[in-house]
């Protein structure tokens, strides 16, 4: 715990655990959407932002915010018009953004080691400006989601219900769009561009295996979510790894421990009925 004392070592912790609890408050809607993989295009894309931040000698966070959230709202526009598919959508920003991103790189003066930090996360480089920039767009992010939670579910559920009941659902998807661009470059610092989409989805899954309720569900997320982060980059400045890394391993650890635990309790639990009791009717995911 001696390393917590470094102002850097705090902000880092502070950051990731922020982002912690935003990012699997963000990621149940596109888990409901069946948009999990978004996440790594607007990466990409972000990736993009950064190499003209670094050209220009801007805020490298700050620009991938811009080129991020443009790009999600012109893939999100492409998508409801139905011009392509979303698989194809997704393939552009994937392609396009990786490579705009190592094209405008090359051009900078940037090292390997500062790209590195972008796209894995790096503990000693998260300044005070950064940690401001997270704290403010990461409760963003957080209380629209749980602002919204009625309407966000009800979209993703179902949009032509949500639509003949009068909610705005072309503002919503692009207020997902959004927020999902958000996120992704607000967490470069802490975890990376290649590895927040994890983060957003990983927790999810663990949580749908022991939960059934939709508000319980992602409770349950960001709660791992929170864990993960924090102690992530607990392991990271311990071990002299990449902080990104470690906290979607950690995350990953925590599916694969629920999800064996779940299976062998219901398992347990499928032994000790009697031979003859009809089965329990399965729940629905609720808004409750």
């Amino acid at each position: 715990m001696e390393l917590f004392q470094h102002p850097y070592m705090q902000r880092a912790l502070i950051g990731a655990l922020v982002i912690g609890l935003a990012a699997p408050a963000l990621g149940i809607y596109l888990v409901q959407r069946r948009l999990t993989l978004i996440g790594d295009g607007i990466g990409h894309v972000a990736l993009t932002g950064v190499g003209a931040g670094l050209l220009l000698n801007r805020s490298p966070v700050l620009v991938a915010v811009v080129v991020a959230t443009v790009g999600a709202i012109t893939i999100e526009l492409v998508r409801a018009r139905g011009r392509t598919s979303g698989d194809l959508a997704l393939a552009l920003l994937f392609y396009g953004g990786i490579a705009g991103g190592v094209m405008l790189v090359g051009l900078s003066d940037a090292t390997s080691a500062s790209l590195n930090a972008y796209l894995f996360g790096s503990l000693s480089t998260i300044s005070a400006q950064d940690l401001t920039t997270i704290l403010v767009l990461g409760a963003a992010i957080l209380v629209t989601m749980l602002a919204l939670r009625p309407a966000l579910f009800a979209v993703c559920q179902d949009e032509e219900y949500a639509r003949v009941s009068g909610l705005p659902v072309r503002a919503l998807n692009l207020l997902l769009a959004v927020s999902a661009a958000v996120t992704v470059t607000i967490a470069m610092r802490a975890v990376g561009v290649l590895l927040i989409s994890a983060l957003m989805v990983v927790p999810v899954a663990t949580a749908q295996q022991v939960t059934r309720g939709f508000r319980s569900t992602m409770t349950a997320a960001m709660a791992l979510g929170l864990f993960a982060a924090g102690a992530g980059v607990w392991v990271a400045a311990t071990a002299d790894t990449a902080p990104g890394a470690s906290v979607v391993l950690l995350a990953i650890a925590s599916f694969l421990v629920v999800a064996l635990a779940a299976a062998g309790w219901r398992l347990l639990r499928r032994r000790a009925t009697p031979a003859g009791t009809p089965a329990a009717e399965p729940h629905e995911v609720l808004l409750r």
